[in-house]
């Protein structure tokens, strides 16, 4: 049976759907762009800001489902440029350890809001 994750401490979903959903011990964390949980404003003083600030919102998100950064098995990260690319590696490598998550980077022409960075995951937890 599928549940709703909700946090407060990561950004309302700012459409007709759900942070997050558990199905058995998977969650399936919706895109996340930078937004500040608390103000409703974008984080976006630099790309690292933004980057720094959508890894915030997965972290809460999988805190609330029971697990960490470290339970992500599957991530997509969606770059407006996709010349940032190095600059999302070496800020993953900051965040995450190893074995880091299976990846995959796709640039596209427009996010929410004009950011330049989005994540989704995929993350399996106990039950």
């Amino acid at each position: 049976m599928k549940k709703p994750i909700f946090t407060s401490n990561a950004p309302a979903a700012i459409g007709p759907y759900s942070q997050a959903i558990q199905w058995g011990d998977v969650v399936f964390i919706s895109g996340q762009i930078p937004l500040i949980p608390t103000s409703g404003e974008l984080n976006n003083n630099s790309f690292s800001d933004q980057a720094s600030q959508v890894i915030d919102n997965l972290e809460e998100i999988c805190k609330e489902a029971g697990g960490g950064l470290d339970n992500i098995l599957k991530l997509t990260i969606y770059l407006t440029d996709l010349a940032k690319f190095d600059a999302v590696n070496e800020i993953m490598s900051k965040r995450f350890s190893e074995p880091f998550p299976a990846r995959a980077t796709v640039e596209i022409s427009k996010l929410p809001k004009g950011v330049d960075i989005e994540m989704d995951a995929i993350l399996s937890i106990e039950v």
